[in-house]
C-alpha cells in the first residue's frame, strides 16, 4: 500500500519568457500556486486588478481563484522596451496545506527576499519533481511545510510591507546570512541596490540597532555555539565567526559577556 502523505506537489518547475506570453483562467487551477518572480517582470490579476509583478513578489493563489499572467513589453533600465521574466512555480495540494491556508488570512502578493534561504526550497521541490523514481516523496512533501512556514515567518517578521521595511528586512537576512564572513556596509547597502547612509537609516529606524551592532551581535551569538558545541579551538571560532583575528574577538567577548572565551567554554563543559 502507498504511503499516505498530507502534502503533496503536483507540479514544480522554473519557466523564463522572452516573448509575449498570456494564460487567463477563469476558474483558476485545482490546485495551490506558489509563483516567485526572479527575473524581469510580468503582470497579474490580484483582487480584479492587473498589476506589476517584480522579481521578489511571490504569488499565492487557492484553487478555484480566477487566474491571469500577462508578459508583455517592458522599459528595462536603459529605457528599452525588452521582454524577459523568470519565476518558479509550485503547486500543491493536501489535507495539510488546507489546513495551513485556512489558518491565516494571507495577501495574495508577498514580499520575498531573492536569497539562497528562500530559493533553495524552490530548488528542491523543482529537483524532485523531476526525479523519475522516488522512494522518498517525505522530502518534497516536508519541503512544501517549511516553504509554507518560511511564508508565513515572513509575514510575521513584515508587519508592514511598505518597500522601506522590505529593503531593512533583506539588510537583515544579509546579515544572518553572512555573518560569518568579513563585509562591509557598502556590502550590506549594495546588497539592496541603495548608498550607505540610506541603509544605515533604514535599518535604525526598522530595528532600532546599527546595522554593525546588530551584526556584532549574531557573530557574538553565533561564536557562543562553537565554543560550546564544536570542537573548534577558539582561534578557529573567532575566524568562523567573523571576526578579523582572535585578540578582538576576545576583548569583545570578555566586554560582552563578563568572561573571556576560554572561561566560557570551561564553564559549559563543568559538570552540574
Amino acid at each position: 500500500m502507498e504511503p499516505s502523505f498530507t502534502s503533496q506537489v503536483v507540479a514544480a518547475d522554473f519557466s523564463f519568457h522572452r516573448k509575449p506570453f498570456e494564460m487567463t483562467l477563469p476558474d483558476g487551477f485545482d490546485s495551490y500556486l506558489m509563483r516567485l518572480q526572479t527575473n524581469g517582470r510580468c503582470r497579474a490579476i490580484i483582487d480584479g486588478e492587473l498589476v506589476h509583478i517584480e522579481p521578489g513578489d511571490l504569488l499565492i493563489c487557492r484553487p478555484g481563484q480566477p487566474y491571469e499572467l500577462k508578459i508583455d513589453d517592458e522599459l528595462n533600465a536603459h529605457g528599452e522596451l525588452t521582454i524577459e521574466s523568470g519565476d518558479y512555480h509550485i503547486f500543491i495540494k493536501g489535507d495539510w496545506v488546507d489546513a495551513w491556508w485556512n489558518a491565516l488570512k494571507r495577501p495574495a502578493k508577498i514580499r520575498m527576499p531573492l536569497e539562497e534561504r528562500y530559493l533553495n526550497h524552490f530548488r528542491s521541490l523543482v529537483l524532485e519533481q523531476r526525479r523519475i523514481t522516488n522512494p522518498y516523496p517525505q522530502i518534497a512533501d516536508y519541503t512544501v511545510r517549511i516553504l509554507c512556514l518560511e511564508v508565513d515567518r515572513l509575514l510575521s517578521e513584515q508587519p508592514s510591507t511598505t518597500p522601506k521595511t522590505y529593503l531593512a528586512y533583506r539588510m537583515k537576512n544579509y546579515i544572518e546570512e553572512n555573518a560569518s564572513s568579513m563585509f562591509k556596509l557598502e556590502d550590506v547597502a549594495g546588497h539592496v541596490g541603495i548608498s550607505v547612509s540610506r541603509a544605515v537609516h533604514l535599518f535604525k529606524e526598522a530595528f532600532g540597532t546599527t546595522i554593525m551592532q546588530y551584526t556584532m551581535e549574531v557573530r557574538l551569538n553565533m561564536a557562543k555555539e562553537r565554543i560550546v558545541f564544536s570542537p573548534l579551538s577558539l582561534e578557529d571560532v573567532a575566524e568562523t565567526s567573523g571576526f578579523a583575528n582572535y585578540t578582538y574577538f576576545h576583548r569583545v567577548f570578555r566586554s560582552r559577556f563578563g568572561v573571556s572565551p576560554k572561561q566560557y567554554r570551561m564553564a559549559s563543559r563543568t559538570p552540574t
